[in-house]
């Protein structure tokens, strides 16, 4: 089977738009990015300002370069404003998989359409262009809300790797691993678009 090559793209929908991080993005993620808690449950440390916001788009687009991560900031299309940022990461092209994540909103985006429009244009993108037979999540054991979310829209847990991670706090963190592979996007992508449709 052959691999695939994952390269720099804009994904459209009807509520919002990925287009490729870049550092000039920093400023409008640092406004809706700094000083919330959904950092404590993420590797890069705490975000109190926009150097902490710049270091981090920095840190990500020097991944970028090696290959592995492909970030997007995700924008809203009715305000035009930047909503927040995921990514395609620990890209594989040789296993055809890859994983979304990095994923965080504003609070005024969250558990909003945009979430969920990006989460299907990343999956669709990664199983009808690129070619993936598995796509790879993780999250926090701790952050309950993300593994509700992760099920609603239809990814199988696979299970905990304990110790995980040791967080810039000292927080030894467990991660829990959910997939999906090709032969069951078809019934996540139904379920998403069902989502989308309300």
């Amino acid at each position: 089977m052959a691999g695939f090559e994952v390269k720099p793209i804009t994904l459209t929908g009807k509520h919002a738009r990925l287009e490729p991080m870049t550092l000039e993005h920093v400023e409008r993620l640092a406004e809706i990015g700094v000083g919330h808690d959904f950092w404590d449950f993420m590797v890069y440390g705490k975000m109190e300002n926009a150097e902490d916001m710049r270091g981090w788009v920095t840190d990500i687009l020097s991944r970028a370069e090696k290959g592995t991560d492909l970030p997007f900031v995700a924008v809203h299309l009715a305000s035009g404003r930047v909503a927040g940022a995921t990514r395609y990461l620990n890209i594989m092209p040789n296993d055809c998989g890859l994983e979304v994540g990095g994923t965080w909103y504003g609070v005024e985006f969250q558990r909003t359409a945009v979430n969920t429009e990006c989460k299907y244009l990343l999956f669709r993108h990664a199983f009808e262009t690129l070619g993936a037979i598995r796509v790879q999540l993780k999250t926090d054991s701790r952050n309950e809300r993300s593994q509700r979310a992760i099920e609603r829209i239809g990814a199988v847990k696979e299970g905990v790797l304990r110790n995980h991670m040791i967080l810039p706090d000292g927080v030894i963190r467990h991660s829990v691993f959910y997939s999906i592979l090709d032969s069951e996007w078809g019934g996540v992508k139904k379920r998403l678009e069902e989502r989308l449709a309300k």
